[in-house]
């Protein structure tokens, strides 16, 4: 099997904390001799806090989210935002940099940039935009954070503070991968969702806040949204401010401070550049209808906002009306009801492939299981290799007794798309319940290591070693990930896991 998956380096994390540690102290003292010392690799910013660097944190960060539940794991919510994001992104002049975009289950409105890339949107903020533009423009402006390095000129320019923060975080984060902590145990390291990782942003100045309107500006048109989503998005904001409390302000408002000079100036510029006229995806529309289900508190409650909006005049007809209601159905167990909506939306929609999922769900929750499988099957012909299509597929075959098959379709994905830890974890389900343990504990391993949690990991490799009738190039590979992994360890577990063998 050959691995793809995004192993955190633990011990370059080490570095990067060492580094960070001896840049808090050449920069505590002010001398120009002492930042000479440092290595050439940038901007004076770097020698805070490099790319390199910028990537562990980011990455630990929202790793950590990801274990304590707080990001979204939907599959159709995760392809959409990353899809969108990275649209953008390929518009926006970068070389080198690796972005991921994910969604908080959080009801407040606000989206930030982690440190490295990683940018959330807190499912509050995606379902108060009123068109993809807007959400859109959101993006642009993180992304704008990320290309222009305001993270780390934060830092920079407030030395002796923000570095001590990040060393501080990024100390709690090693701490716990170390000593093979659970996740949760650390994510008070990061604060409340992104409290901590946020440190650098709270601190932008209005420069740094005007400089990601206007790149994101250009980002936004050059890669096909409305420019005008940006400014529309900051005044619908802004006239929301106006009309609530103190402590009902819109979280976004208090980490990217509005005033009515910034939203004029971001106008101005979306009006210099072609009046282009946009429809939402249906991407959009299906990531709204199932963020809305995801964030009520019951199904019933979100069919009666879905049929509530269906007697609006301009959202009658809407995909994300239709489809929210159908799979609304399916959460409260209308499963005839559902199937028969979704099967007459798919017959004049057949090129959107949520709809082929909900319906073969749908089928199989009425009990005709062969039924079912056609419908993903078919599906999977017209889009193979579509993540979220082979996921629904394959956790189907997992419960229909055709784990061998769901692990043969998920290993082929694997190969060719890097895999989020929710599809490792999916594909060591379907090779345990396959029969074969040592293969389940190889990406069990994997699983663990991409969260950094690397004796856990290394855990996984020896149930794996110690399976009966292992063959040689399967002990082979297993060996090889265990080396690696182990090397990545402080001095000190490297003793406890030697000894702890040795005593075996």
């Amino acid at each position: 099997m050959t691995a793809h998956c995004h192993l955190l380096g633990t011990a370059l994390l080490r570095y990067a904390l060492m580094t960070l540690v001896t840049s808090t102290v050449f920069v505590s003292a002010p001398n120009a001799a002492n930042i000479d010392e440092l290595p050439d690799i940038g901007s004076p910013s770097d020698a805070i806090l490099s790319r390199k660097i910028e990537s562990h944190i980011g990455r630990q960060v929202y790793y950590t989210l990801l274990e304590s539940g707080k990001v979204v794991t939907d599959p159709e919510i995760q392809e959409y935002i990353q899809s969108v994001g990275m649209e953008l992104v390929a518009h926006a002049g970068i070389d080198g940099q690796r972005f991921q975009f994910f969604v908080m289950n959080d009801p407040v409105i606000n989206a930030f940039a982690l440190p490295g890339g990683y940018i959330g949107v807190h499912t509050g903020l995606l379902l108060a935009t009123d068109n993809e533009s807007e959400l859109a423009g959101v993006l642009a402006h993180e992304i704008s954070h990320v290309t222009q390095r305001h993270i780390s000129r934060a830092v920079f320019a407030n030395q002796a503070n923000s570095t001590l923060s990040m060393a501080a975080l990024l100390g709690a984060i090693l701490v716990g991968v170390a000593t093979g902590a659970d996740p949760g145990m650390i994510s008070g390291a990061v604060g409340a969702s992104q409290g901590m990782a946020m440190e650098a942003q709270i601190g932008f100045t209005r420069s740094n806040e005007y400089e990601a309107d206007r790149v994101g500006v250009g980002v936004l048109a050059d890669a096909g949204f409305d420019p005008m989503g940006m400014p529309d998005f900051f005044e619908t904001m802004g006239r929301a401010s106006g009309s609530l409390s103190g402590n009902r302000i819109p979280e976004f408002l208090l980490t990217h401070p509005m005033s009515s000079d910034r939203m004029a100036e971001s106008r101005a510029r979306a009006q210099k550049y072609p009046i282009v006229e946009t429809n939402d995806s249906n991407g959009y529309e299906i990531a709204r209808a199932r963020i809305r289900l995801l964030t009520s508190s019951r199904p019933e409650a979100a069919l009666e906002q879905f049929k509530q909006l269906q007697n609006s005049p301009d959202k009658a007809g809407k995909l994300e009306i239709e489809y929210g209601v159908a799979i609304a159905n399916m959460q409260m167990g209308n499963y005839k009801t559902a199937e028969g909506q979704l099967t007459t939306l798919l017959s004049n929609n057949e090129e959107i492939i949520p709809l082929h999922s909900a319906l073969a769900i749908s089928q199989a929750k009425t009990g005709d299981t062969d039924k079912a499988l056609t419908t993903f099957e078919t599906a999977m012909q017209l889009f193979p290799r579509n993540v979220p299509l082979t996921v629904h597929y394959c956790e189907m075959l997992i419960n229909t007794g055709h784990a061998t098959k769901a692990h043969e379709i998920l290993l082929d994905l694997l190969n060719q798309v890097p895999p989020t830890q929710e599809q490792v974890r999916l594909i060591a389900i379907a090779a345990n319940t396959a029969g074969d343990t040592a293969e389940a504990n190889y990406y069990m391993a994997e699983y663990h290591a991409m969260s950094g949690s690397l004796l856990l990991a290394i855990e996984q490799l020896k149930l794996a070693l110690s399976t009966p009738g292992l063959d040689n190039v399967d002990r082979a590979r297993f060996t090889t990930r265990l080396n690696e992994f182990q090397s990545y360890l402080p001095d000190r577990n490297k003793q406890k896991d030697k000894k702890k063998e040795n005593n075996q």
